[in-house]
């Protein structure tokens, strides 16, 4: 079945793939301002890391457009440019490739244009280059035999364009013949691997199986997994990882389990900056994605979109230009 683009640049404006609609409907955003935009992240009809900084990206040259139209000066279009910057705080992708976009503006609308759709083009080919050296890791780790690899959240085109980062690895294994079946958790509140990650297996022909979120640990113990890989949001200096919350329990059970625990990420997404989880800001989300339906009209949740994973549980992080030792095999430098 074929798709619309996740993200696009069209005529001035930003068309993107609407993921709160997937699997049941098939809808496309046409935004054309600086808010659209900010709404359309906010409520993750425009989510994952890599698209996070794209949509960054292209979104300053929206900014550039909707300033010009309706007559902004320099201070209020870099207040709509900050805003894009901060309209979700873990992912480091956004801020990052809004700011490498927004230093192009003096030299003119076309100059932002370009460095927004270089972005777009350098993430496509950075997860393949992913998926490549992650399935290589994992043949390597795991020795022989066909894979059972368990997965958390959502990490294939529609998070990071082109094959994907995790679930590009995935994808790279099984068209090597070395993939049993995917584990995928259904990653609530929002459940993007339910409605997401499942969707994405689906369209690729993977055999794969839905797990509670819950059970993801347990299923680790009994021996139904040979590896774990993710994503991540952010990682720190020093290798702890920001990643969907519930990933912190599978990186546990990995290392419990002896089994190896990879994250995959594009460059772009390390932030030297942070010297470790501590220091990431982790965005807490509305209780009501939590609380409802189920819950008794008042009550407050505890909704942390993301946790942090510290470096001594990773076997490695993989990106599109080298494969780093975690803290259970060695240095994150």
């Amino acid at each position: 079945m074929s798709q619309p683009d996740v993200l696009a640049w069209r005529d001035g404006q930003i068309t993107a793939l609407d993921q709160t609609a997937l699997p049941r409907r098939i809808r496309t955003l046409r935004i054309t301002t600086v808010d659209q935009l900010v709404q359309a992240i906010t409520t993750l009809a425009v989510r994952g890391a890599p698209v996070l900084g794209a949509a960054g990206a292209l979104g300053v040259a929206l900014a550039v457009r909707q300033g010009r139209a309706e007559g902004w000066d320099d201070a209020r279009l870099a207040k709509e440019v900050s805003r894009i910057a901060d309209a979700r705080p873990t992912a480091v992708n956004l801020r990052r490739e809004v700011s490498v976009v927004a230093a192009r503006i003096p030299e003119g609308a076309a100059a932002v244009e370009a460095a927004a759709l270089a972005v777009l083009d350098l993430a496509a080919e950075a997860s393949r280059r992913i998926s490549k050296r992650g399935a290589a890791y994992l043949a390597q780790a795991c020795g022989g035999g066909r894979l059972r690899i368990h997965t958390h959240c959502n990490t294939g085109s529609l998070a990071c364009l082109g094959w994907g980062t995790a679930l590009g690895v995935i994808r790279a294994v099984h068209e090597a013949g070395a993939l049993s079946h995917v584990i995928v958790d259904e990653t609530r509140p929002l459940l993007q691997g339910a409605r997401l990650t499942c969707w994405e297996l689906g369209q690729l022909g993977i055999e794969h199986r839905l797990a509670c979120d819950g059970a993801g640990p347990f299923l680790i113990s009994r021996g139904l997994a040979d590896a774990v890989v993710v994503g991540a949001d952010r990682v720190a200096a020093n290798g702890d990882v920001a990643n969907k919350v519930g990933t912190y329990g599978l990186a546990l059970a990995a290392s419990r389990a002896g089994i190896p625990f990879l994250v995959a990420v594009p460059e772009s997404t390390i932030d030297e900056a942070a010297p470790d989880g501590r220091s990431i800001p982790l965005e807490q989300r509305p209780d009501e994605e939590v609380t409802v339906p189920a819950a008794p009209p008042g009550t407050k949740a505890l909704n942390f979109a993301f946790d942090i994973t510290p470096a001594e549980l990773v076997s490695a992080v993989v990106t599109e230009e080298r494969l780093i030792p975690g803290g259970r095999g060695g240095s994150f430098s």
